[in-house]
């Protein structure tokens, strides 16, 4: 029975540790390794700090020293990695303490921000307004800011010092005064940034046991979590969670659940960590009982990977991987419902339609019109008769049918499926539609009396879904029968504002119960403050829904980084806007380690930009339907190839009007607004998801006209 003492490391540390050189990481993990062994051993040089019985230090290396806080009789917690000059120069430089908000413990680092800015003697003339002078220190300690840091706080007034403090600062604290900072409302920062965290029970401020067990001190123990963070900070991200992703993670639902938020805010790392959370909790003996999920096919394969290395090959066995449509084709080809025909991909559907009306000479309806009726209305809503599709609602569809139209129509859309049934062919709406029906006649309460196949429980215990955004009607119905309603049965994540095809749902009709159940994430891991706010600006004037007949924003979205201004440059012809593009390639040092990509809205744009990569002898990657060809280059594509990828750099070409959007669509903007407002909102969208996979530096670029969706502010813009 291993007897020896408990160490886990504090989150804040990896700050520390990742700033170490790659030995020094390694010393790290063999200092853990050693003290879990044994704690007395003469070469680590464990001693008190400062007459403190808590805060302790111990040897790493020669010049790296370990401070520990001492919880329990043998449970300790590595809070800092750290020089030992900086450790026994200044003993009385941290703090630490248990937030009495988030019952989590914190250790604060006290060194005084700048020119010692506490107690600074400044001319009243030359005094500058204090940063956050509106709020009360009772207010702040509310909202949860470290208590010790109040009087730095007070004296904060230039950005750059708040930046420096905060650097050092608690994640709470952090978040907080920069909520504030950006002009959030007290109530707001309240709601959305300190409730999330809050303890669900009173703190006791002397109980160090109970509160490293809590979600806000975020510590991990073992050894092989420990080596991926010294190892990969990839790992390392999937292996920490804000407090507030943690407690979205581990609580227990009633029904189904949902986090949004807007890009970067790590929607797809809770997904995983929810599988991860629901799979460790399983009962043994099931084979694959939790089904993660999504639209994408590239996407689907990257959460393979990252699970993988998130949990473990043991783990992922357990979790039935896959992307939805190929979930579906796999239900209808196990019920042999087929029939050998080819699936074909939804945007020929208009094409086939067109073809099918010449061929019947059928001139009273568009091709468009009847594309979209057969996609969203019939097959995304499973209608299986004349009298169903008579009932069905037809929420978004804009122009309103009669009772001899729907008529008309269902008689078109049953003669169509037998022309496509004649060339052998069908569509993945199809076997959207076909894999819902199948599922939900295997699952009625009925399918075992008289039956030969008996009745049929559920595939899935539990169903996690990553993008729910862009997953149809059909295929929430097909999910909806996969799993049994009840506790923790659906977790879904996703952001309406990144919705790049054209499946509008309402959950609560499709059984898919979310209400009371629904979160959101606000705070951006990935891209810059800078990039974010113009991000933000491109999405102005639009409302967004909620999955369930409410409204969205992105109120309160917000990011810590800092970075480079993005770049606005416009050219006269596409000719012109193509050398742009390769003289920004070249300021950047011409990188083709897979760090810059290169966006545009058209096929044809994107192979244009190609060829002028390859006469500058620069090596360009297409990014195809399953993501990057390779991982070095520069990645070259359209924009919808960019969900789910982020790069160091980002180019985003051809934002010209015309373009984005595309011109094609002014068609319906008298004939069916409807129609022509939601084309319109989903290409700003794909120009919002393009602007977001930019984590650093972010240049846009335009030639003629450019798109209205820049706005002035953004097109006048003088150049850095």
């Amino acid at each position: 029975m291993n007897t020896g003492p408990t160490l886990r490391m504090l989150d804040r540390a990896d700050k520390e540790v990742m700033a170490l050189t790659r030995a020094d990481k390694g010393a790290v993990y063999e200092f853990m390794h050693k003290f879990r062994h044994n704690p007395d051993n003469p070469g680590l040089k464990l001693k008190t700090l400062a007459g403190d019985t808590r805060l302790m230090s111990a040897r790493v290396t020669r010049d790296y020293r370990a401070l520990l806080l001492h919880i329990a009789a043998r449970d300790y917690l590595l809070v800092a990695v750290r020089h030992r000059s900086e450790v026994y120069d200044d003993l009385s430089r941290y703090a630490y303490r248990i937030n009495r908000v988030t019952g989590g413990i914190e250790v604060v680092d006290l060194e005084p921000v700048g020119d010692s800015i506490v107690g600074r003697v400044v001319p009243p003339e030359e005094s500058p307004r204090p940063l956050f002078t509106d709020y009360t220190d009772a207010q702040l300690l509310e909202l949860g800011v470290a208590e010790p840091l109040l009087p730095q706080i007070r004296a904060l007034t230039t950005e750059a010092e708040l930046l420096e403090l905060l650097d050092r600062a608690p994640q709470l604290t952090t978040d907080v005064l920069f909520a504030l900072y950006d002009g959030t409302r007290y109530e707001q920062v309240l709601e959305q940034v300190t409730k999330p965290v809050r303890a669900d029970e009173p703190v006791d401020p002397e109980d160090y046991a109970r509160a490293a067990e809590r979600p806000a001190t975020q510590v991990t123990s073992d050894d092989e979590a420990l080596q991926a963070v010294l190892g990969d900070p990839f790992n390392r991200w999937q292996i920490f969670l804000h407090p507030t992703q943690r407690k979205l993670v581990e609580r227990a639902y009633t029904g189904p659940a949902r986090v949004g938020g807007g890009p970067g805010t790590g929607k797809t790392i809770v997904a995983l960590h929810r599988v991860a959370h629901l799979a460790r909790h399983l009962p043994p003996g099931s084979d694959k009982p939790i089904l993660l999920t999504t639209f994408n096919r590239n996407l689907a394969a990257d959460l393979r990977t990252r699970l993988t290395a998130l949990g473990g090959q043991e783990l992922t066995a357990r979790v039935d991987i896959v992307n939805i449509d190929r979930l579906a084709n796999r239900v209808v080809a196990e019920a042999k419902a087929g029939g050998g025909r080819r699936v074909v991909d939804d945007n020929q559907v208009p094409v086939l339609w067109a073809e099918f009306l010449v061929e019947t000479a059928e001139t009273g309806w568009d091709a468009e019109f009847l594309a979209a009726e057969w996609t969203q209305v019939i097959l995304g809503q499973v209608l299986n008769s004349r009298t169903e599709y008579f009932k069905a609602r037809r929420p978004n569809r804009g122009r309103s049918l009669t009772r001899v139209e729907r008529d008309r129509i269902w008689q078109l859309t049953e003669r169509f499926t037998t022309w496509l049934d004649g060339r052998g062919i069908w569509t993945w709406r199809q076997v959207a539609q076909r894999a819902a029906r199948l599922e939900m006649d295997r699952t009625a309460p009925h399918a075992g009396e008289g039956s030969s196949g008996g009745f049929h429980r559920p595939r899935y215990r539990h169903v996690v879904v990553d993008e729910a955004q862009d997953l149809s009607a059909a295929h929430w119905k097909m999910l909806r029968a996969m799993v049994a309603a009840g506790p923790d049965d659906m977790f879904l994540t996703g952001d309406t504002h990144q919705r790049i095809y054209d499946n509008h749902v309402t959950l609560g009709s499709l059984g898919v119960n979310i209400r009371g159940r629904s979160s959101r994430l606000t705070l951006s891991y990935r891209t810059t403050r800078q990039i974010l706010a113009d991000a933000l600006e491109l999405m102005t004037g639009e409302v967004y829904d909620d999955l369930d007949g409410g409204a969205e924003d992105l109120a309160g979205y917000r990011s810590l980084l800092r970075g480079a201004r993005p770049i606005f440059r416009g050219a006269g012809t596409w000719a012109e806007e193509r050398e742009l593009i390769v003289e920004q390639l070249n300021s950047w040092g011409s990188p083709t380690d897979g760090s810059v990509a290169i966006c545009v809205p058209t096929r044809e744009l994107a192979n244009e930009v190609t060829a002028r990569l390859v006469a500058e002898d620069i090596s360009a990657v297409e990014i195809g339907a399953d993501g990057p060809r390779r991982s070095d280059g520069v990645h070259v594509g359209t924009m919808h190839r960019f969900k789910g990828l982020e790069y160091q750099r980002m180019i985003i070409g051809g934002v010209s009007d015309g373009l984005v959007p595309r011109q094609a669509m002014s068609q319906y903007r008298d004939r069916d607004p409807k129609r022509y407002q939601r084309e319109r909102q989903r290409d700003r969208s794909l120009l919002f998801v393009a602007a977001t996979r930019a984590r650093d530096e972010l240049a846009v670029f335009w030639h003629g006209t450019p798109s209205p969706f820049l706005t002035s502010r953004l097109v006048q813009r003088p150049l850095p």
